[in-house]
C-alpha cells in the first residue's frame, strides 16, 4: 500500500493482512463486485451479488475495511426510513502490492517519468534520469535525517542509517565486512536485464543522493556489479 513516493517494505503486516483478507474467495468475488459497480453499495446489495445472507456479507465486508481494502460510511439523503440509516462500502484509495525479492517499478517510472520532463535542461535522457534518481535517493535521506536529527555522523552509523533506507526500498542491504555493505537486491529487475548499464546508473545516482542527503563524509557509494547482486554498494572511506 502507499503512492510512488512512499518506500513500501513487501513484508509489511499491512500488506499480509491485505493479501490473507483476499485469501477467501467470498471476499474477492465482494471487493470485485463493489469495485465494477462504480457506487456505494449497501450490505443487501453485496449479499444479493454473491448470494450469501446479509450477515455473512456483513461480517465479509468488515474484514475487508480492516484490511483496508474497502471503506464504509452510513449513508445519508434522501427520504427518512424507519430504523438506522444502511452502512455502505466502496473501494479504498489504497494499492496492495507485494513482490519477494522487493520489485519498485513505481519507483522506476517515476523517476523515468521526472527525466523525460526535464530532459530539456538536462542535456540528454541518461542525465535527466541519473539526477531524478539523485534527487529521489537526496530527499528520503533528508527526511530521515530531519525525523531522527543524527548529528555528525560516525562510519557505523552513516552505514546503519543508508542501509535503513536502502532496506525501505527493497535494496537487501548487507553488511559484508565492517566497512562494507553490499546490496543484495535490484528492485528493477527484470528491467535491469534489458537495460543493466542504465539501471546500473541510476541505482548509482539514487545511493550517492542517499550518502548526501545523510551527509555522511564516512562513506561512499562505488559501482561493484556482482552477478545476482544490485550493481552498487557502500564503503567506508
Amino acid at each position: 500500500m502507499g503512492g510512488v513516493n512512499d518506500a513500501a517494505d513487501p513484508l509489511d503486516p499491512g500488506l499480509i493482512l491485505a493479501v490473507t483478507a483476499l485469501g477467501e474467495p467470498l471476499r474477492r468475488r465482494l471487493l470485485g463486485f463493489i469495485r465494477a459497480a462504480r457506487r456505494p453499495i449497501t450490505r443487501d446489495e453485496a449479499a444479493d451479488a454473491v448470494g450469501i445472507s446479509r450477515k455473512l456479507a456483513a461480517f465479509h465486508l468488515e474484514k475487508l475495511v480492516d484490511a483496508g481494502l474497502l471503506r464504509h460510511r452510513v449513508l445519508t439523503g434522501g427520504p427518512r426510513r424507519v430504523g438506522r440509516r444502511p452502512k455502505v462500502y466502496e473501494p479504498a484509495d489504497t494499492e496492495v502490492q507485494i513482490s519477494i525479492p522487493a520489485r519498485r517499478h513505481e519507483l522506476l517510472a517515476d523517476i523515468l517519468t521526472t527525466a523525460v520532463l526535464s530532459e530539456i535542461e538536462r542535456g540528454s535522457a541518461k542525465a535527466a534520469a541519473a539526477n531524478a534518481a539523485h534527487e529521489r535517493g537526496l530527499a528520503a535521506a533528508t527526511a530521515l535525517r530531519d525525523r531522527v536529527r543524527p548529528g555528525r555522523l560516525g562510519l557505523e552509523r552513516a552505514l546503519t542509517l543508508a542501509s535503513e533506507i536502502l532496506a525501505s526500498y527493497g535494496f537487501e542491504p548487507q553488511r559484508s565486512s565492517p566497512m562494507r555493505v553490499r546490496l543484495g537486491n535490484c528492485p528493477f529487475h527484470p528491467i535491469a536485464q534489458r537495460a543493466p548499464e542504465l539501471i546500473c546508473q541510476l541505482n548509482h545516482a539514487f545511493t550517492r543522493g542517499i550518502v548526501e542527503g545523510l551527509q555522511a563524509r564516512t562513506i561512499e557509494a562505488v559501482l561493484a556489479p556482482a552477478a545476482g547482486e544490485c550493481c552498487v554498494e557502500l564503503r567506508g572511506d
